[in-house]
């Protein structure tokens, strides 16, 4: 039902751009005859994949026979490919483009160039656009790109609005530790769902980012315009949770601690799960953006005296968020209930003055993380 049809060969190659009606009658000419009972399309499109192997043509001759057919000129670096073709219609093609004395790359070339085999020079006069505005562009890029994905933000933002109530609903506050353990559940229920729903900033276009790269765009403005448009994520997706967690689980630290602290967390957790999306493949992101927040909860509950939380509970990020979540809580204390207070701060190495140093701790993980994203994404 198309009236038109393009095939493009390995790298964009043009193989075929006109009528469906003479697409058969084309490749014939050229030695490609399409079987019987089998759909043309599919067909070429498996020879142009390496998965048919035609006897008269390799793929990579196609998109050379292609320009030849039009009269169009063969690039220098490709000239070799014409090399063996001897189809008629590839024939007069060569001849026709010899003869009427078409222009070739090889007039914009260097003297030495097919000795140096060095490339052509780039005659398009184009000049690169600066930093900022190559910033500006990817902004309203990739703004548009979640406005397009507002079904999954919602999705994203309903799971956080659900796991809020059900955690709420099922750690208990206990003034003994703090509630130590709602905040537990907490931390790891939106470290996952944060982390899973920031790899998508990455996993899904890293093939598109590959070839806009090559063609000489700006890797530090592609980047900053998708961590800033995930700004909103890190401002929205507190108030999310929050709002149905501290209606059920009601703990003594105001709502306003709470978002601060989980605005930290997301904004730490999005860098961590950045780097994973450049540096791994999608599935096995995936499964680090899993496992990250699991094992580092394990280890910052551990007792401050035993050797896992001397050695490594300062480097997880955990460990500062559940004492921030603690200090705040604990600061609501007062009277009778300071024995109580003390002790379980001391029971969990906390310091009462330590709130703004763990928010601290937490921004800079997430800078950290970023810079190294970035650094991956440069050398990849």
């Amino acid at each position: 039902m198309f009236d038109d049809l393009i095939l493009l060969a390995k790298g964009g190659l043009v193989a075929y751009l006109g009528s469906v009606k003479k697409i058969e009658e084309y490749f014939s000419s050229i030695g490609i005859d399409v079987p019987d009972r089998v759909n043309p399309p599919d067909h070429l499109i498996d020879i142009l994949e390496g998965i048919e192997k035609p006897t008269s043509v390799t793929r990579e001759q196609l998109p050379v026979i292609w320009m030849l057919h039009n009269g169009y000129p063969v690039p220098v670096d490709m000239l070799d490919l014409t090399e063996g073709l001897s189809t008629s219609s590839v024939s007069n093609s060569i001849t026709s483009v010899g003869a009427a004395g078409g222009q070739t790359f090889a007039a914009d070339m260097p003297d030495d160039s097919t000795s140096s085999g060095s490339k052509s020079k780039d005659l398009s006069n184009r000049k690169t656009p600066g930093l900022l505005r190559q910033y500006r562009y990817f902004l309203g890029r990739v703004l548009k790109q979640r406005l397009r994905e507002g079904q999954m933000q919602a999705v994203d933002l309903m799971i956080l609005l659900l796991a809020g109530a059900c955690l709420g609903t099922l750690a208990k506050v206990t003034d003994e530790t703090l509630d130590n353990a709602g905040y537990t559940y907490t931390v790891i229920a939106v470290s996952l769902l944060s982390m899973i729903a920031a790899l998508r900033s990455y996993s899904l276009d890293k093939l598109q980012y590959k070839r806009e790269a090559e063609a000489g765009i700006s890797s530090l403005a592609h980047f900053l315009s998708k961590d800033t448009i995930d700004l909103f994520n890190v401002i929205i997706k507190p108030v999310a949770y929050l709002s149905m967690f501290y209606f059920f689980n009601n703990p003594r630290s105001s709502f306003q601690d709470n978002y601060i602290i989980l605005m930290c967390l997301v904004y730490c957790v999005t860098g961590i799960a950045y780097v994973f999306a450049i540096a791994f493949t999608p599935s096995l992101a995936q499964l680090w953006a899993v496992l990250v927040p699991v094992v580092l909860t394990l280890v910052a509950n551990q007792s401050k005296d035993s050797m896992v939380h001397q050695y490594f509970g300062n480097f997880c990020y955990t460990k500062w968020v559940l004492e921030a979540f603690v200090i705040a809580n604990a600061e609501r204390y007062s009277g009778v209930w300071l024995i109580t207070r003390c002790k379980s701060l001391e029971s969990g190495g906390y310091n009462l003055h330590d709130w703004s140093l763990c928010l601290i701790v937490l921004i800079v993980n997430g800078v950290i993380a970023r810079i190294v994203a970035l650094i991956v994404l440069l050398t990849r």
